[in-house]
Parts: structure tokens; sequence; C-alpha cells
């Protein structure tokens, strides 16, 4: 079963990624506009007739938008996320009690893998940031009738790497990661002192050293290269793709592969990656646990 990622979004001003698998497409994440979304989906080959669920990392601005909760709303799309991030927008939107009356809601667990498909599960994973709780997702899928299959790690706002995570994607085969600043353009910008201490805390968001470094110890005793590295999240006043790139560069130093980068952006999509499949020798079956909900399939002949 063919799997295939494109970033639609990624920064401050609004963050989106789309993953399908088979006749299922999920959005991670909703921080752009229903047509911008459209558009976004259009460049990737699909629309929101794809969009077969939405899961939310967290409940920061950029992450979901009003306009695009009531658009979910229409397509009969679900929300998947946290109990305390359906608390919050219970508050903060106007447009999701409408959601979660038409039943288009339903939460994860910390730490809980669920599966959205047969072959398509997601690992929730709690990492620190200044939105609490904030999560990382590792998807899973397997080819129907083999022993393959693939994973696609993503974090797109931490303060720093927890243990947890570090063990969810140690065997990914795709990540997407924050590359948010360079540590020295932060210091040095007339932002206000208390926004630079929060950017630069243990649960502000990853500069591009701890990002590679994270990268490199990924990629330490691994048979494989990573089929590719996103880098999520730059900041527009404290970083450029260069010093992101570069500091990627870094992580790949002394290693017999370099894995393919792209730096993710606002304002345009990133290519579709179609994830390669591989032996699946260390892992067992996904896991059985449901949100609850059927997800309604793409249209054939759409993805």
């Amino acid at each position: 079963m063919t799997a295939r990622f494109t970033v639609l979004a990624s920064g401050s001003s609004g963050n989106a990624a789309y993953l399908s698998v088979g006749g299922f497409g999920l959005l991670v994440d909703c921080g752009i506009g229903p047509r911008v979304i459209s558009d976004r989906l259009a460049a990737a080959g699909a629309k929101w007739a794809n969009v077969s669920a939405v899961v939310l990392t967290h409940t920061h601005g950029d992450h979901w938008k009003g306009l695009t909760l009531l658009r979910m709303q229409r397509e009969r799309i679900p929300l998947l996320l946290h109990a305390d991030h359906a608390k919050y927008l219970e508050n903060a939107s106007k447009e999701f009690p409408g959601l979660a009356k038409a039943g288009l809601v339903r939460t994860f667990e910390d730490g809980e893998a669920f599966a959205l498909t047969e072959s398509l599960c997601c690992l929730p994973v709690r990492v620190p940031h200044d939105s609490d709780p904030t999560f990382a997702f590792r998807f899973d899928g397997t080819v129907a009738h083999s022993d393959r299959g693939w994973s696609l790690g993503y974090a797109s706002d931490l303060g720093h790497v927890p243990d947890e995570l570090s063990r969810a994607f140690r065997s990914v085969d795709v990540l997407a990661l924050e590359f948010n600043h360079d540590v020295e353009m932060q210091r040095r910008s007339h932002r206000p002192p208390d926004l630079v201490a929060r950017v630069l805390g243990t649960h502000g968001h990853l500069s591009n050293v701890q990002a590679a470094d994270f990268v490199g110890s990924l990629l330490r005793g691994r048979s494989r290269p990573l089929q590719a590295l996103y880098q999520l999240h730059l900041s527009r006043e404290c970083n450029v793709a260069d010093l992101a790139r570069a500091a990627a560069g870094e992580a790949f130093a002394g290693l017999p592969d370099r894995s393919p980068v792209f730096t993710a952006r606002q304002d345009c999509p990133t290519v579709p990656l179609e994830i390669l499949s591989r032996d699946l020798v260390e892992r067992g079956p996904l896991p059985a646990v449901r949100l609850g909900m059927s997800f309604q399939s793409a249209l054939p002949g759409l993805d």
C-alpha cells in the first residue's frame, strides 16, 4: 500500500501536513485556512474529499484555525485530539462545539497507540512545549499480506528531546522535525527578553543544533539511512534555510549515506514523497485500539 507525505505549511503563521495511505488521508494539524489547504492539497494531487481525519499536536493558534474546523464539520471530517485540547477548544473556538455536537471529535491518550485503519496506526508521544500537552506522533504502516511496512516520525514543536521520543523515533524511515532557530540569531534579535528566554528554554523550541544532535543520535548505530529528513517550523526572524540545512549536514557527517533534506516553508508545500516499505523484523502487529469512530475513506480515483 503506497504511503505519501507532504508538508503543506510550516511556520509561526500556520502548520499542516498531509499523509496519504491508500484511500486514507490524514492531516496533521490544521493551522491554515480551508482555501489554503485546498490549494496546498491540490499541489499534492489531493483535495478535501481525500481527507479522512485530522490529528492535532497542540492548541497554539498556528496549529488550528476556526474556519478550518467549520469546513471539517461540513465535510464530516473527524478531529482526533487529547482530552485537554478538547477542553481548551470548547472555550477558545466558537466552531469547535459544533464539531463536537456533530459527533466528529475523538480523544487519544498519552503514549497509547491507536489504529486509524487496519494498516495504519498512530502513537502520540508527549513532548515538552509551552502549550501543555503537546504531542509528537509516530505513524506506522504495514503492507497487506506481507512482513513489510514503514514508519514516519513527526515532531513540530518541542523545547528539548525527551527519552520517550528518542525511543519512539529510533527506527523511523522518514523524520519530520523542528529546526526552529539559530541560537545566536535568537539572542541578537530585537525580540522581548522574555520571548527569547521562552524560545530558548526547555519548553520552547528546538534550535538547529539541538535538532541536528537528535538526528545524529538516531542515525548512530542504524544499518540504514533515513529516506528523508523534513525540517519544520523555521523561525522567520531567527533562522534561515541555509543555516538549518548546514546543521542537518553536520548530523550526517561521517555516515556512508546522506539522506535527502527538505526544508518546509510557510508559503508553499513540499513535493510529495512516496515512503518506501522495508522488512519489519523488529516490530509486532499494529495495535487494535480504536477511537470509537469509523473514518470515511477518500473517494475512489481521487487519491
